[in-house]
């Protein structure tokens, strides 16, 4: 079958996603190995990816864990340095196919705030062909409802769509519905792969 669609995580596939690297390079690894182990900071974040309010969330984990209270506000006043740098390659990727006429999704963990947050860095946030966004739907992967609310909605399914994420979990979801998958390791595997499937030529991709 066709693909008609190309879908893309974000985190680690757009844009570089390493909290532990920020927090290492503001406060050393020492101590940010005791901050994450005594405060849920990435549980946090996924009730944000959910459509918890962001900056509330942040400060009520900081007002429970007071020693803290400085680092966890970080992960509001700072967030954007978590999120960086843009994977370039990857966007390009992007742009090479949507100027072939073939649709770009997203398909996200992705606050509502931290999304709006960051797409005013990253303009290409704005111009996919449809978004979906978990803090919007309410859902996260890898969690089936995501893939199927995807389908639903695009009216499309199976091996019509192609998708890369970076973490395994969220392949294997994918994979269980019939779709084509490529777990994303850099923008060269990804690249390569898209040729593979007949999407871009070599040139395109680069």
């Amino acid at each position: 079958m066709t693909i008609q669609a190309v879908i893309f995580d974000i985190g680690n596939v757009l844009i570089e996603w390493q909290p532990e690297r920020f927090y290492d390079s503001v406060i050393g690894e020492d101590r940010r190995r005791a901050l994450f182990s005594e405060v849920d900071l990435n549980g946090m974040n996924l009730e944000v990816d959910r459509g918890a309010p962001f900056a509330q969330s942040v400060h009520d984990l900081a007002a429970k864990h007071p020693k803290w209270d400085a680092e966890i506000k970080m992960w509001h006043d700072r967030w954007i340095e978590m999120a960086s740098p843009q994977i370039d390659h990857s966007v390009r990727l992007m742009a090479a196919l949507q100027a072939k006429g073939t649709p770009v999704f997203s398909l996200t963990n992705f606050g509502v705030d931290t999304y709006d947050r960051a797409a005013q860095d990253y303009p290409f946030m704005r111009q996919f062909n449809r978004d979906f966004i978990s803090g919007h739907m309410r859902v996260i992967k890898p969690d089936p409802t995501i893939y199927q609310r995807l389908e639903e909605e695009s009216g499309l399914r199976g091996e019509n769509l192609i998708f890369t994420d970076d973490r395994s979990e969220n392949i294997a979801a994918a994979q269980m519905r019939g779709w084509r998958t490529h777990l994303f390791k850099g923008p060269d595997g990804w690249a390569k792969r898209l040729v593979t499937e007949g999407v871009l030529t070599e040139s395109e991709a680069a």
